[in-house]
């Protein structure tokens, strides 16, 4: 299996209503797809690649070789056991946002081209969500008011969708079988945007029992859905699990940008795919199924269990939620 590619200029022109289809089958049916002629320059993606392979090789290098996940390693290897490393990952990452001075300042044009990235991801991840609300039969900006708020012009930041950048990268691990990566896990927002290394593989996502690589694709966009759109869906677009493999012998870069609710968002289905579902139980004549999937639920408090459960089961993490 591949994961689907979706040529996304076709959106405009005469084939937009099976480009529309094709977007709803990579939601509906896997989670996970790959946008190509997204309208991102590929000028300003080739200068993203430069600016965050420099800033790891010249910032980033020589600390996580003293990092914890090389300590641990080292000790679990004096075990000498062949179960995989828990609880740790063989990555180094750091956070991009608006209102987080501290940024890498030693690589050239760092910040400006980071700056300019979010930006345009921003913009895409938000015409993502109108996509998706068409798709679902959800009134047009649906998502965009439920994650800032349930308002068009929020009066404080802490009523604004959160949007992140979370810049990763692997270097080679000489014991790939006895660490992840990444550790098996859905993500907990909205709409997460990737920007992969498009020569080094290591992604896979969970599809059905079997798990699949996701295809390193120059300058494509990876899209998957985060806990919170699967909530939004009633369960039509669900998170799909995902996971890194370590290399043995290159470093692999990522970088994910992620939509998510303000911490005070509330979020719940749409009322429009709850009153489907008990229309489609009055239509068959079947016995009637609950309509509302998923709890109604403040994000920051979704948050404090996500932290806690990242990488365990997520219905247990929408079971806890609704007894906050």
């Amino acid at each position: 299996m591949v994961v689907p590619v979706i040529d996304f200029s076709k959106l405009n022109g005469e084939e937009r209503a099976a480009t529309m289809a094709e977007i709803h089958n990579g939601c509906q049916e896997w989670g996970f797809f790959q946008l190509v002629n997204h309208g991102i320059p590929e000028e300003l993606l080739e200068r993203v690649k430069k600016v965050s392979s420099e800033c790891f090789k010249h910032e980033r290098l020589d600390n996580f070789k003293k990092s914890k996940p090389v300590s641990l390693l080292n000790e679990h290897l004096e075990k000498k056991t062949a179960e995989k490393l828990d609880g740790v990952d063989w990555e180094d990452v750091f956070l991009l946002t608006d209102d987080n001075p501290d940024w890498p300042s030693n690589t050239p044009a760092f910040k400006e081209t980071m700056a300019e990235y979010r930006a345009e991801l921003k913009k895409l991840a938000e015409k993502m969500m109108e996509i998706m609300d068409e798709n679902l039969g959800l009134p047009k900006g649906y998502m965009k008011f439920a994650f800032n708020n349930n308002t068009t012009t929020p009066s404080s930041p802490s009523d604004c969708a959160f949007f992140g950048t979370k810049v990763s990268h692997y270097p080679p691990c000489p014991h790939p079988d006895l660490v992840w990566g990444l550790r098996a896990h859905t993500d907990a927002g909205g709409v997460i945007l990737l920007f992969q290394d498009d020569q080094v593989g290591g992604l896979q996502m969970l599809k059905g029992d079997e798990w699949i690589d996701v295809q390193p694709l120059a300058n494509a966009i990876v899209i998957n859905t985060g806990d919170q759109i699967e909530v939004l869906s009633n369960g039509r677009y669900k998170s799909a699990w995902h996971r890194v493999r370590a290399i043995p012998d290159k470093t692999r870069r990522s970088i994910a940008s992620f939509y998510n609710p303000s911490y005070k968002a509330t979020i719940s289905p749409g009322p429009q795919l709850m009153e489907a579902v008990e229309k489609a139980d009055v239509g068959t004549g079947s016995e009637a199924t609950d309509a509302n999937k998923y709890p109604k639920f403040v994000f920051g408090d979704y948050m404090s269990v996500y932290t806690e459960q990242k990488y365990l089961p997520k219905e247990p993490r929408f079971e806890a939620v609704k007894a906050m």
